[in-house]
């Protein structure tokens, strides 16, 4: 796969971490932000993967494995789906449209390859095929299809266009909600990837060089994923998470549908357990203009009695950062995993860089997230009627 054609633009300064190999941004990551929210700017996702599906069989094998109900998805519907292992633990999420012959899955760009192997080793005497395309397409991402149409025509090889729209911005029916729904800030997320021939990326880069549409870096378009409360599996996914955990159950499983591997386990937390984990959001200190890592420690003091005089208050671990940005309104923010009963009024600290920053959480996966929302009881899940 050869370099994007992005990183020849003017200030194009090369991200680093999960989103090497596009740019991070062109001089001013909060311009960029405020042109994407606009829905003026296109950002380059060209090293994300996509894997094909083919055949007859494609939809209702693909719904037999996922957590979505994929078997009636329209040409140019889209959805998002998990794949689990045994014990409900998230192994793969995708990005799906179906264009009527072929269905798409956009991916993370180093789980391409692994989804395409696993998908293929469970084909068994179906009438599917899976391919891995990634060197043959890249993708773009924009908040409107107009900024979209402005750098490359829509892609529609069987007719139909291939454009995901994130169905973050709604609970799907058939999920379920674990955030506050009057709090939730998903309706200012209306994101779009549009899937293009590779050779298009350079059309697109002209397009931006001609005036005829803006730019933004990846670093812009996390503060915007962040400040939307929307998971991502490379930046908050670990081996461990379930999707209860991240809220995920809200636009990536269908819980009517039948059974697929780690079911029990989605049907057992949300009915009768708690998430272990939660995902929250973490307004931080400014004043050290620090931003933590992922992986840095968050911390909570411990209940104790009253400490003495220049004693420093004891502190446990509670959870670790997953993702940090600077948001172009809320200032220095993070996604963060914390154990589930950390109180919600706790004060917290993330050590990062050699210094405390204080941070104040904003629950997306209540503490008490599981037992005490109304959820309907669902003993087993059957087949989908």
């Amino acid at each position: 796969m050869t370099g994007s054609p992005f990183l020849t633009l003017p200030g194009a300064v090369a991200a680093e971490g999960v989103d090497a190999g596009v740019p991070g941004h062109y001089g001013n990551p909060i311009i960029e932000q405020r042109h994407l929210e606009r829905g003026d700017a296109i950002a380059d996702l060209s090293n994300r993967g996509v894997v094909t599906v083919t055949g007859p069989d494609r939809l209702s094998w693909l719904h037999s494995m996922a957590t979505q109900a994929l078997d009636q998805l329209a040409p140019g519907q889209g959805a998002e789906a998990l794949f689990l292992d045994a014990s409900g633990r998230i192994e793969h999420a995708t990005h799906v449209v179906d264009d009527g012959e072929t269905t798409w899955l956009v991916v993370e760009g180093d789980e391409a390859a692994s989804l395409a192997a696993a998908l293929d080793r469970m084909r068994f005497m179906l009438r599917v095929e899976v391919a891995d395309v990634s060197a043959d397409v890249g993708v773009l991402g924009s908040m409107s299809t107009t900024a979209l149409d402005a750098a490359v025509a829509a892609y529609a090889p069987s007719g139909v266009a291939l454009d995901w729209v994130d169905p973050w911005a709604q609970p799907r029916p058939g999920g379920h909600q674990y955030a506050d729904h009057t709090a939730h800030p998903a309706s200012e997320w209306r994101w779009i990837e549009r899937i293009v021939p590779r050779a298009s990326l350079s059309d697109a880069a002209e397009a931006i060089r001609a005036g005829r549409v803006a730019v933004a870096g990846s670093m812009a378009v996390e503060a915007l994923r962040v400040a939307a409360w929307r998971p991502r599996f490379a930046t908050e996914v670990d081996e461990r998470t379930i999707p209860h955990e991240l809220d995920w159950l809200r636009s990536a499983v269908d819980l009517g549908k039948g059974c697929y591997k780690g079911q029990e386990t989605v049907a057992k937390v949300l009915n009768l357990g708690r998430p272990p984990r939660r995902l929250v959001l973490l307004h931080l200190d400014g004043s050290d203009t620090v931003l933590p890592a992922p992986g840095d420690e968050v911390s909570g003091e411990k209940a104790r009695p009253e400490p003495a005089p220049g004693e420093q208050p004891e502190r446990k671990v509670v959870g670790h950062i997953t993702t940090s940005a600077m948001h172009h309104e809320l200032g220095p923010v993070a996604l963060a995993l914390l154990k589930r009963a950390v109180p919600a009024e706790l004060p917290l600290v993330v050590h990062s860089h050699g210094i405390d920053i204080a941070a104040a959480q904003v629950e997306i996966v209540p503490a008490d997230a599981g037992a005490a929302v109304d959820v309907p009881r669902l003993p087993r899940l059957g087949i989908r009627k």
